[in-house]
């Protein structure tokens, strides 16, 4: 079983919230991955915090024990059938997070989120919430 993290749990992992750091270091080595979408959203936040050094640091090294996913041509497939799929009944999901579940279900991932409620609408995605 592959799991991909969501933005908020690579910050909640940092932040030492919920359970988070207690699961990701119970799923054996291979086991997580981050998509690439993810990683960019955490690099403007880690560009745009008060000490660029320090969390760059840390996101390096964490970044150097995942796998991270490049976006590719059978993620656009995906994240595209997503997209559509959910404005044909008016329940889009943001841009970012609709190419995020295009990469777990690319995948045949579980997605790892606490935002459950948003990604719940995506058809045949099994979204799990670590933070609890």
């Amino acid at each position: 079983m592959m799991y991909v993290l969501d933005t908020n749990v690579v910050l909640d992992y940092f932040r030492a919230k919920g359970n988070v750091a207690v699961k990701i270091l119970a799923v054996p080595p291979g086991g997580i991955a981050l998509p690439a979408i993810a990683a960019y959203e955490i690099w403007v936040g880690v560009f745009g915090s008060e000490n660029v050094a320090r969390r760059r640091a840390q996101f390096q090294h964490f970044l150097e024990t995942i796998e991270v996913l490049p976006f590719d041509e059978k993620i656009a497939r995906k994240a595209a059938e997503i997209h559509r799929h959910l404005a044909t009944r008016g329940e889009l999901i943001g841009p970012l997070d609709t190419l995020i579940a295009g990469t777990a279900l690319a995948y045949d991932a579980s997605l790892v989120t606490r935002n459950i409620r948003e990604f719940a609408r995506v058809p045949g995605l099994n979204v799990v919430n670590w933070y609890e």
